[in-house]
């Protein structure tokens, strides 16, 4: 009798409890799709657009105009409700990035490649926004509340898997290109986009064969006009959850807790890659990739993560003000960088992950907080809000920080991102928070 091995790959799956190895199989891929255009859309596209010689001014500003679909997205979120089903939307919108990649790649070449490049980017980003609504709704639907407990550290960890991909290997092999092809800026960049319009259409393949079908369509007998109205209860409810003077606090503080950081966001991806002769590190793109797309997500990671243990031991009270201070006295190492303007890597990379490191413990902060205040009635809904509000926080003073760092050049602009970090702890100190929120007792017993 001939003995058949058991292939190695189907021992391993064995290993797998039955009710989570089908959403295995689409769920980290779903999630890394989420994470890559958000990812090219809010950092990629500075690197790129800073190659193609365009001023910090200019590159804040645009840029920062196309994270407005993640602002507004509560407000059409409803509508994939009503129409169609959630795989549906989700494939729609994944066949879709692929053509906006294609579309910059291929506007690239062309004589009006800003204005081109600008439009499919933004097509991109609203897309990206409703596939982000779709998926998550997808997610909630095909699995119970146990597999969703079990698929949310993957999903999360999938999500900075693409933001590694995007910050850290395609910024290095965006420059391996430039080497190849003799500093071709505009050619070289064309070629990554159209290898992710590639990579898009394959996962879009690769879903419509695993993702579950629904048995049915969207079971909603809504008119678009019900869903409208609905809409405006929500928003009501939101702004009638505390007095008028608790919700002016709440918004200042949805609003401008991350001012400083949202003024160094953008400005610190050009600093680093700038040359020496523009008040820059001069970090070619593969040691920006290796940096900021690699240390410094590691760090952001690991911030976060130790954020969550110490909020659910203490509860977030006892943390707020460390998680403030985490937040924003960090930020120095850009003060010291712009002036000591450091060539070794190990001390830029040392110096970006203490910054990341200290922005993922002050997120936790901004992300218990919303989850305390949307707790009760439409809470899924109020915390969409709270999420674009916060946003539209890191937008708008985006929009403007490239035209004040070239008005007084890095190091000044670095020193009044610090001196901005007042307005962080200002609209911390009138915040009323429950001591019990977020310790583990405490929720479970709510």
């Amino acid at each position: 009798m001939k003995y058949e091995k058991t292939p190695r790959y189907s021992l391993l799956w064995g290993w797998i409890p039955a009710p989570y190895r089908k959403p295995l199989k689409w769920v980290p891929t779903l999630y890394f799709t989420e994470g890559l255009p958000n990812v090219i859309v809010m950092t990629v596209a500075v690197t790129m657009y800073m190659q193609l010689d365009m001023s910090d001014t200019e590159i804040a500003l645009y840029t920062s105009w196309l994270g407005l679909p993640w602002v507004f997205k509560p407000l059409w979120s409803p509508f994939i409700d009503i129409y169609k089903t959630k795989r549906w939307w989700v494939l729609a919108m994944q066949i879709l990035l692929a053509s906006s990649f294609a579309g910059i790649a291929f506007m690239l070449n062309a004589s009006f490649w800003f204005q081109g490049t600008m439009f499919f980017f933004f097509v991109m980003a609203f897309t990206s926004a409703t596939h982000d609504i779709a998926a998550d709704g997808f997610y909630m639907i095909e699995l119970d509340s146990h597999q969703q407990s079990f698929f949310v550290g993957i999903r999360n960890t999938f999500y900075r898997f693409a933001v590694i991909f995007g910050q850290g290997a395609l910024v290095a092999l965006a420059g391996i290109l430039q080497v190849i092809f003799r500093n071709q800026i505009a050619y070289t960049w064309s070629l990554v986009f159209y290898g992710l319009a590639g990579l898009m259409i394959a996962i879009w393949l690769y879903h419509s064969f695993v993702m579950p079908r629904p048995a049915e369509r969207n079971n909603t007998h809504l008119t678009a006009l019900q869903v409208m109205h609905g809409v405006g209860d929500t928003l009501v409810t939101f702004f009638r959850k505390l007095p008028l003077k608790g919700i002016i606090v709440v918004l200042l503080f949805l609003l401008l807790y991350r001012f400083p950081e949202a003024m160094l966001t953008k400005m610190s991806t050009t600093f680093l890659q700038r040359p020496n002769s523009e008040g820059g590190l001069g970090l070619s793109p593969q040691e920006f990739g290796w940096a900021y797309g690699g240390i410094g997500v590691f760090g952001l990671l690991l911030g976060g993560i130790v954020g969550g243990i110490l909020a659910s031991r203490d509860g977030l009270k006892k943390w707020l003000w460390p998680f403030v201070i985490a937040l924003t006295l960090p930020n120095l190492v850009y003060v010291y960088m712009s002036f000591a303007l450091p060539s070794d890597l190990r001390l830029i990379s040392a110096c970006i992950f203490v910054e990341q490191f200290g922005y993922g413990l002050g997120f936790t902060a901004l992300t218990l907080y919303m989850l305390y205040f949307s707790q009760g009635e439409f809470k899924t809904s109020h915390y969409a809000i709270c999420t674009g509000l916060s946003y539209l926080g890191l937008l708008l003073p985006g929009m403007f920080s490239g035209w004040l760092k070239d008005a007084v050049g890095y190091r000044t602009f670095f020193i009044i991102v610090m001196a901005c970090c007042v307005i962080t702890f200002v609209v911390t100190a009138f915040l009323k928070i429950d001591p019990e929120f977020g310790k583990k007792d405490a929720t479970a017993n709510q």
